[in-house]
């Protein structure tokens, strides 16, 4: 039996990258986001998560539902998968690391080995999709 993490994450992209962050004693780079707390909602929880880890503010009428992927979770037993439901939206603010956020960078696709195994599967759809050069 195999476990699931659900995580909402959010989808940044500029010039042909996509902001990532990493955390605090991590090595890889994430899609910004993270868990629900109880009673929250998708656009609750997003809101609150890119608040604390970038310091913006999404405005919350522009978010939209992009897709949801399924990748193993780092660091976690085989079969551990993380679930990230994608949203993109329109913030106010300058992104800047806070919280347990060590780096954000922008990540172009041939930088995505500097990703864990959930933001490569995202990656390689954007590349696919030919959102991504």
């Amino acid at each position: 039996m195999s476990n699931e993490i659900d995580k909402l994450a959010w989808l940044y992209i500029k010039n042909n990258r996509v902001l990532m962050a990493r955390s605090k004693g991590k090595d890889k780079f994430y899609l910004p986001g993270g868990k629900r707390e109880d009673g929250e909602d998708d656009k609750s929880a997003l809101i609150r998560e890119i608040k604390e880890e970038l310091s913006v503010d999404i405005i919350p009428e522009s978010l939209e539902y992009v897709d949801t992927f399924t990748a193993q979770a780092d660091g976690k037993p085989s079969g551990t998968l993380v679930r990230l439901t994608c949203y993109q939206s329109n913030f106010h603010g300058e992104c800047k690391p806070a919280a347990e956020i060590e780096e954000i960078d922008w990540i172009c696709y041939q930088e995505k080995e500097r990703c864990s195994l959930a933001a490569k599967v995202v990656l390689d759809a954007l590349k696919l999709q030919h959102i991504l050069d």
